[in-house]
């Protein structure tokens, strides 16, 4: 197992690793819309912290050798169900063609008052 660390991405808060990669499989941890660069939270609209958190997502993958294009499963929460249409126009312009197995898991709360996380599971490329 190899764990994943990359300064595009934002620093993990807790005892987590940005990813694990493990015999050819990227398992990247629950991304939240923070801008790395300056570590400002991005709690604006539910379309910008989406944009900001497949960004993040996005880094992570790359950093572990893999991209967006390679996902296999991802996992969406959402603070309000009512917001997935919004999300879902963001998430398909960002995934373009590729259609990976997702989840979508309505919750309440989420940390810092955040609106979405997005963890995925990816295949490595190299």
């Amino acid at each position: 197992m190899t764990p994943i660390t990359t300064k595009n991405a934002p620093i993990p808060g807790g005892h987590y690793s940005q990813a694990i990669v493990h015999n050819g499989l990227v398992f990247v941890s629950g991304q939240l819309p923070i801008d790395p660069a300056t570590g400002e939270k991005k709690i604006g609209s539910i379309e910008e912290q989406t944009e900001q958190t497949l960004k993040n997502v996005k880094s992570v993958l790359e950093a572990s050798g893999s991209d967006l294009d390679h996902v296999l499963k991802a996992t969406v929460y959402v603070a309000n169900i009512d917001l997935w249409g919004q999300v879902n126009t963001v998430y398909a312009r960002v995934f373009g063609e590729h259609r990976p197995a997702r989840a979508v898991v309505p919750t309440r709360d989420l940390h810092h008052g955040f609106l979405i996380e997005i963890e995925v599971i990816a295949a490595q490329v190299l």
